[in-house]
């Protein structure tokens, strides 16, 4: 088939074949008139090389290495780990080798220019080592029509469970955008499956997406652009991949989302009721981290969130963006809060969950933000002593409203950037600590690889000895250290190592998600051939889809039986020939 290029978003994949293009029946009956010339030649040689390499223009998919390289938060690792899945299900080898790799696929962020910058240069350093390109996350799917994406393959936010196909169609030479959004009933869904396969960066920790987009419309964010208005996943289903993780030796859930705090608002439910439903589920030991929430929207249900953030098996931690400690400035960015309502919530959780770690986020530069406003701020950060603080100097994204805003001065965002990382780095937030015997679960190495990395109740950081007995437990320690962003523990020498884990944990690279029901109906479909389209499987909610495999493999696989049968053709006249 000749080489498609497509830089609108396609319905379905197969619409790269058009109208006019000759179908393989019709290739079939044309070569009946074909006379193939005698040459003589060594008809063993000749078929030997035929059975052992395919043609020269001919290319296998599913056998492929793939690069996967993803930026961003917490959700874009999630279908980062789900796309990683899939691929490796259908065959195809993930490689943490971009040099090795037959295809980059690269799922990028959209928050800040730097994000941006990374992928575009990873795109050209692709090009430049003749590398296949598959591009998703955020950037492509709020921008498709820039420059340097044209005549590149997309896969858009709400379509990874279609990252076979679009991975396939890339080698075969064509260029595929998928951009479009999953509904039901005119419903926008949350997203794609959450029971397929995947790969997790860490195999004892899983990410779970409990909804996509937001209800706020911030004049500097670009990533509304890209994930919409909200979208929640159904309680049970979140529920179901919980359990489902905590029997693939899972010992820590992370909740993620644009706002977690938003939750269910769309589907008539709230983020208090799926939490009471998780935790029924959660095994002795093991903890849920709840991620980002706004303001406003935990403001109705303050009383409750402390109830579960109490809870033994959820982290007493909350990540609660400020953004500024000015009110006008708070008004510009179309906030939907005022600082007091910030306060308010802080507060109040400080009160009710003692030793609670509230994290926030600051902008630094604004448009119209004067010095008074960025005092405020500074204020604000000197009264609370966040522990954890994520400082960004102000980057104007295109398409934003805050892009068209009278813009500060490079120089007074970066000095003031500056300022307030140096009052955050002024305090010690865990020097009070020191002497305290604490319970931690260790779930990774830490970047040096000098020690284990583990987490206390209130999600606070905590170094332990390399023991691999440790990993995935639930250990005691004396805190005897701290620093900045960590405390170092010495475990208890008498103290009980304890396993949350259900089940032993998937190696790291295994494939999550691969049920009996999931396995049978890949073998069914390997062996027999016949490859259901995913475009009829996505079109409801209650489609259950075993795996993306395009009807275009009908094409390929009938023009290799063709191939074959012409084969045994040739084969049997240069017998007549040669007798």
């Amino acid at each position: 088939m000749p080489s498609a290029s497509c830089d609108t978003p396609l319905d379905d994949i197969e619409d790269i074949v058009s109208q006019e293009d000759s179908k393989p029946q019709d290739r079939h009956f044309v070569r009946k008139d074909v006379v193939p010339k005698v040459r003589r030649r060594n008809t063993q040689k000749y078929l030997q090389e035929e059975e052992n390499s395919p043609p020269s223009d001919s290319t296998i998919p599913g056998i492929q290495k793939i690069w996967i390289r993803t930026w961003g938060c917490s959700h874009n690792n999630s279908d980062g780990e789900y796309m990683a899945g899939q691929l490796a299900a259908y065959g195809y080898k993930i490689t943490e080798n971009a040099s090795d790799a037959d295809l980059w696929l690269l799922n990028s962020c959209t928050v800040k220019n730097p994000a941006e910058d990374h992928f575009r240069n990873s795109i050209k350093k692709a090009q430049e080592e003749n590398k296949k390109i598959v591009l998703a996350g955020c950037v492509p799917q709020a921008q498709p029509r820039q420059d340097y994406l044209k005549g590149l393959s997309i896969i858009g936010v709400q379509q990874i469970d279609r990252v076979v196909e679009v991975v396939e169609e890339t080698i075969k030479g064509h260029s595929v955008r998928l951009l479009g959004q999953k509904k039901d009933n005119g419903r926008r869904l949350g997203g794609a499956r959450l029971d397929l396969p995947k790969i997790r960066k860490n195999p004892l920790i899983e990410i779970i997406s409990i909804n996509t987009g937001c209800l706020n419309a911030c004049t500097y964010c670009k990533t509304k652009h890209a994930r919409g208005n909200l979208a929640s996943y159904p309680i049970d289903e979140l529920v179901d991949r919980a359990k489902q993780s905590f029997q693939e030796g899972v010992c820590e859930i992370w909740l993620t989302s644009e706002d977690t705090g938003a939750y269910g608002r769309d589907i008539g439910t709230n983020l208090p009721t799926l939490l009471w439903k998780l935790v029924e589920v959660i095994p002795e030991g093991a903890m849920l981290r709840l991620g980002m929430t706004n303001p406003p929207y935990i403001l109705e249900h303050l009383e409750e969130m402390a109830k579960i953030l109490n809870h033994p098996r959820v982290y007493a931690f909350l990540h609660i963006p400020v953004q500024s400690a000015s009110d006008s400035i708070l008004m510009e960015m179309k906030r939907e809060y005022c600082v007091a309502d910030f306060k308010r919530v802080v507060d109040f959780l400080k009160e009710k969950v003692p030793g609670i770690t509230i994290a926030t986020d600051i902008i630094c530069g604004f448009p119209g933000e004067t010095d008074q406003d960025f005092q405020e701020t500074v204020k604000l950060v000197e009264e609370y002593k966040f522990p954890s603080l994520f400082i960004n100097q102000f980057y104007p994204r295109p398409g934003t409203p805050a892009a068209k805003m009278e813009q500060v001065p490079a120089q007074v965002k970066k000095q003031r950037t500056k300022d307030l990382s140096r009052v955050f780095h002024s305090y010690s937030p865990y020097d009070h600590k020191i002497g305290e015997r604490q319970q931690v679960l260790v779930t990774e190495e830490s970047f040096d690889s000098k020690f284990y990395v583990a987490h206390n109740q209130f999600y606070e950081q905590v170094l332990v000895p390399k023991n691999p007995a440790f990993m995935g437990k639930m250990v005691e320690v004396d805190i005897y250290e701290s620093g900045k962003h960590f405390m170092k523990g010495q475990p208890v020498s008498d103290a009980k190592v304890y396993t949350p884990s259900i089940s032993k944990p998937l190696a790291k690279g295994e494939v999550s998600g691969l049920t009996k029901d999931f396995r049978n109906g890949l073998g069914n479909q390997l062996s027999s051939g016949s490859h259901t389209s995913a475009a009829s499987q996505c079109d409801s909610a209650s489609s259950r889809m075993v795996l993306p495999m395009p009807r275009l493999h009908q094409d390929c696989a009938l023009r290799m039986s063709v191939g074959l049968a012409l084969l045994g053709l040739l084969f049997a006249f240069f017998v007549k020939v040669y007798n």
